[in-house]
């Protein structure tokens, strides 16, 4: 079993318990929609590689905005690991976990939260040294039952669920002794960035802020 007090398993130092998953077309996105986070109280984005603007956008949101806890998303190849952090992700996210990720997150010493789905791949995990997973899919792997039932044998484990998400039923999860803080892309909806209607993130952030910071 790997030490846990490597970096690579250590929480990422934000505070906010809602994460947006963010998926960005264009890097001029990145900055004012970090703003409008923060303004509403989510100190936290997971800007996702899954659109080629990704790696720019984390490079423009660690360079201008540097109270923003910005991470990478949809780390999915061991090559990736290097990039991100070189653009200044201060913490990566994966939707599942291989022995090539965990090691290229050990060597470049970076926060790294794999993704899981079954009582195995959550021991897996915790063999490697993890403490925190997330949960994904969520809705899939079962939700807030599956939550529940992993509490009992492997109650010494904490989640971030994504996937099925959302305002309606964020609090339900936040709610479980388990859940550390939750994960979605309702907070920054694909039409809201393009048309650059940053009030509606904010309002949107300070929503979910308000039913978090609330339980």
């Amino acid at each position: 079993m790997t030490q846990p007090t490597h970096p690579t398993f250590q929480s990422p130092a934000f505070t906010s318990r809602v994460v947006p998953v963010i998926v960005i077309t264009h890097p001029d996105q990145a900055v004012p929609m970090a703003h409008a986070l923060l303004e509403g109280g989510v100190d936290v984005m997971e800007i996702t590689l899954r659109h080629s603007a990704g790696l720019p956008a984390i490079e423009q949101v660690a360079k201008h905005v540097p109270h923003m806890h910005v991470g990478a998303g949809t780390v999915t190849r061991a090559d990736e690991m290097a990039r991100v952090q070189a653009a200044g992700a201060r913490f990566a996210l994966s939707p599942g976990m291989t022995d090539a990720l965990v090691q290229a997150a050990m060597a470049c010493r970076l926060p790294f939260m794999p993704g899981v789905m079954t009582p195995g791949e959550v021991m897996a995990a915790r063999d490697h040294g993890f403490s925190l997973v997330k949960l994904f899919p969520a809705a899939q792997a079962g939700g807030l039952a599956m939550l529940k039932a992993l509490a009992g044998p492997l109650g010494d484990m904490q989640f971030c669920p994504t996937g099925g998400v959302s305002l309606m039923n964020m609090g339900e999860f936040l709610k479980l002794p388990n859940v550390a803080m939750v994960g979605g892309s309702w907070l920054t909806p694909l039409d809201v960035v393009q048309r650059g209607d940053w009030a509606e993130i904010t309002r949107l952030a300070r929503e979910a802020s308000s039913i978090a910071n609330g339980l």
